[in-house]
């Protein structure tokens, strides 16, 4: 089961004009299971795309890659995902099979191929069976619907345990703005990217050029900012997709006020999404939020977080409940900080004083730190008093369920 979270009811998913989403049941892999999605878009929609940087990422990253730079971001009308089969490791066979789906769905949609963005995920290092895709795409076609988000997060799992999507509404210069977006992912997480699929879609009026930088920062505040297992997957994906149907005037700067306004808004759709992959993460059982503040720089903040979030010896501490602390700080020292003082760094359990000047802090008791690390939400905040830059990552611990999923997971 997740940690501490309900998946979001199917009647509060707000439609975005512009986008219908159809759901078709294609036997990719098993049978009588959602697994296939296409999402519609209508003309000059603005479209930005993050991916794996996996150097063997699948045929239809390096597709989606392309079509996105063709059109520089304008001009996708539609996307196609199918779970069950990554299309990753299957050389220029899987790459002619993944333009075949798009070739077939850009003729029954009458829409250029280039137009048509797709996407895989399942198990690596097998042929996609794209002919049941192409035959199942009248079926996703013929249910396309403003209103299927609720189907649509469904048919894009894999091993997740619950669909994952929000949405949130906004005012900009007085016209409405809706978002909505879905994402899926439970193991191999790893920043940059994790292995998951993200779509976020508004009808906010976004300048095309804008999308690239749109996109790259609400990644980075968002699905680049997670971890479960510390591998980065072959096909991971993340779309922002702008109708412009809200009916404000085009937003040409995300530094003006409406820039800003907008990108909290997407920010915080997207991080709600991240952090409930964590939340569903194979096997976890705790929710742990690592900061760590007063580092020289960002870079130096992040790489001390991650060396904490990567950790087995952390995550598995943390699932026994037990207060091993001294591997957090094991972490610390090993993150790559070369010049960094050891006794000056302040270790915090949510609100336990754990370690100070280099060891135990005097009032730290082992029950106190029991007492957190019992707990479904986790906070652990490290403070290195070396300037003024922070950091926070999401992550879970790590438990007996994570192998016995991984094990079976071809099964």
């Amino acid at each position: 089961m997740p940690v501490d979270f309900t998946p979001t009811p199917a009647e509060q998913l707000l439609p975005v004009p512009g986008v219908q989403l159809g759901i078709a049941e294609a036997g990719v892999r098993k049978a009588h299971r959602k697994d296939l999605v296409v999402m519609t878009l209508d003309a000059d929609c603005a479209v930005g795309g993050v991916f794996t940087t996996n150097r063997f990422c699948a045929a239809p990253v390096r597709i989606c890659q392309d079509h996105l730079a063709k059109g520089q971001g304008h001009g996708i009308r539609a996307l196609v995902i199918n779970t069950g089969n990554a299309n990753a490791g299957t050389g220029q066979d899987g790459h002619d099979r993944a333009l075949a789906v798009c070739d077939a769905l850009a003729s029954q949609l009458g829409v250029a191929r280039e137009q048509v963005l797709p996407f895989s995920t399942g198990v690596i290092l097998e042929p996609l069976p794209h002919d049941r895709i192409i035959a199942g795409l009248p079926k996703a076609i013929a249910n396309l619907k403003p209103a299927n988000w609720a189907d649509a997060a469904l048919g894009i799992m894999t091993t997740d345990t619950v669909p994952k999507a929000q949405s949130a509404q906004l005012k900009v210069d007085g016209h409405t703005v809706t978002i909505t977006g879905i994402s899926k992912g439970s193991g191999m997480i790893h920043p940059n990217m994790a292995t998951m699929l993200g779509y976020l879609a508004t009808d906010a009026n976004i300048d095309p050029a804008l999308m690239p930088e749109l996109t790259r920062r609400l990644a980075d505040a968002s699905f680049n900012r997670i971890t479960v297992d510390g591998d980065t997957s072959t096909n991971d994906s993340f779309i922002v997709m702008a109708t412009g149907r809200a009916g404000h005037a085009p937003i040409q700067s995300l530094q003006s006020p409406q820039g800003q306004q907008l990108y909290a808004a997407l920010e915080a759709v997207s991080r709600w999404l991240a952090q409930a992959i964590v939340r569903d993460g194979e096997g976890a059982t705790k929710f742990m939020t690592i900061e760590v503040q007063q580092a020289k720089t960002e870079q130096e903040a992040r790489q001390v977080a991650d060396a904490i979030a990567h950790s087995p010896l952390v995550k598995t501490a943390f699932y026994a409940s037990d207060p091993n602390l001294g591997r957090i700080l094991a972490a610390v020292g090993y993150a790559g900080v070369s010049d960094l003082d050891a006794q000056a760094l302040d270790l915090y359990l949510d609100d336990v004083h754990v370690a100070t000047e280099g060891g135990r802090h005097p009032n730290y008791r082992e029950e106190d730190g029991q007492r957190v690390m019992k707990q479904a939400n986790i906070g652990i905040r490290v403070v290195l008093h070396r300037g003024s830059a922070q950091a926070t990552v999401w992550t879970c611990d790590l438990s007996h369920d994570y192998v016995s999923i991984n094990a079976d997971y071809r099964s």
